[in-house]
């Protein structure tokens, strides 16, 4: 029932959280009792305040034990990503990166995870999936509710160690069960209201708290709980965190949860859909038709947007193309960083990315509160 997926989003993840990996600085070489060797331990160097640094232990980079575990019905790309990076911000929030250091989950395991995902049963008694008995839903059967598992830690610096001092743990829930009646059936579904993704993802994670505090090395330390409600399969953009609880010292149970007031959308919109903001549907329509007047074989333009308490957040542009001239992509590039400037909603981040087949062929950059977007064009030799 359990898969591993595919861990390159957890890579380019990395990439961007540690970002360059200038100065390394040596904390400490630890005597292995057990053979006399000794374990080094560097931490990566910082870019700047807004990436964590990362732990080095004997030239390599220290991977989560349990990274990329996922229930098997979990297809949708964007919400792996999504949740990562999404958890990531969430931490920042409480756990300054001048602070403390990032580390890779290293206290739940691969088996420990995948039994946690699984449904409860009399053979795996710590699922936290509900068990498969028959249901009074229309479709006689009981949702997985529960999709991904994701572990952060953060360390601080003493003297030449590292120190354990906080966790953030992810919580993944379904938006949509998806299931088969017989193996090589056609896939159903079963959406899950708003209402039960809530009572069932803090239960949940009242559960997973306790069990934490169990670990000797987790009693005593902050740990924050974050709930994320997962896309549709379907989507063109991932889920979005909806809470998140910061539980202090020892406490085993949740008392306040912190709301987390954000969604995600995908330009244009569809018929049906409304946005928040006609403003920015504007802008980007704007954007669009001129960009495409300029270049008209190009294959899609779209816009994944996020919105943060009703105001949008971030936006990532998507330009695929048809046309491989080298002269081409300069002017084109040269061409979307002026309208980019002119249409696109001021004052958010904003990345685009012109790929066509080839790949990606240039990318546009622009921060929150900056006029002028940067742009590289990748070039061949």
């Amino acid at each position: 029932m359990l898969k591993k997926a595919i861990v390159g989003i957890s890579i380019i993840l990395s990439g961007f959280m540690l970002a360059a990996c200038g100065s390394v600085d040596n904390l400490s070489s630890d005597t292995n009792s057990s053979n006399g060797s000794k374990t080094k331990t560097q931490l990566t160097g910082q870019t700047n305040d807004n990436y964590y640094q990362g732990v080095i232990k004997n030239g390599r980079y220290r991977t989560s034990k349990s990274r990329g575990v996922s229930v098997s019905q979990e297809s949708n790309q964007f919400n792996i990503k999504g949740f990562e990076n999404g958890l990531l911000n969430i931490s920042k929030k409480e756990f300054s990166t001048k602070k403390y250091v990032f580390q890779e989950g290293q206290y739940l395991s691969t088996d420990q995870v995948e039994n946690w995902l699984d449904r409860k049963s009399k053979s795996n008694p710590t699922g936290l999936n509900p068990e498969k008995v028959k249901s009074t839903t229309p479709t006689g059967r009981t949702p997985i509710y529960l999709s991904q598992i994701d572990e952060q830690d953060f360390m601080v610096q003493n003297g030449k160690s590292l120190k354990l001092s906080a966790m953030t743990v992810g919580l993944a829930i379904n938006s949509v069960d998806y299931y088969k009646k017989t193996q090589y059936g056609p896939t159903y579904q079963t959406n899950i209201s708003n209402a039960e993704v809530k009572k069932h993802g803090k239960a949940i994670a009242n559960q997973v708290l306790q069990r934490l505090r169990k670990k000797k090395a987790l009693k005593n330390i902050p740990i924050i709980i974050a709930l994320y409600k997962s896309a549709s399969d379907d989507s063109l953009v991932g889920g979005n965190f909806f809470a998140y609880s910061l539980n202090n010292d020892s406490e085993t149970k949740i008392s306040k949860w912190t709301k987390v007031n954000q969604k995600n959308y995908v330009f244009p919109l569809q018929s049906n859909k409304k946005g928040p903001s006609t403003n920015d549907e504007d802008s980007f329509d704007n954007f669009k038709s001129t960009i495409q007047g300029f270049f008209p074989n190009l294959s899609g333009v779209t816009a994944q947007a996020q919105y943060t308490d009703g105001s949008l957040s971030g936006m990532n542009v998507n330009i695929t193309t048809q046309f491989y001239s080298q002269t081409e992509i300069i002017s084109f590039t040269q061409y979307i960083q002026g309208a980019a400037q002119k249409y696109l909603p001021a004052n958010a981040p904003i990345d685009i990315t012109v790929q066509s087949t080839e790949g990606i062929q240039s990318f546009l950059s622009r921060k929150a509160n900056e006029k002028k977007f940067s742009a590289h064009i990748f070039n061949s030799y």
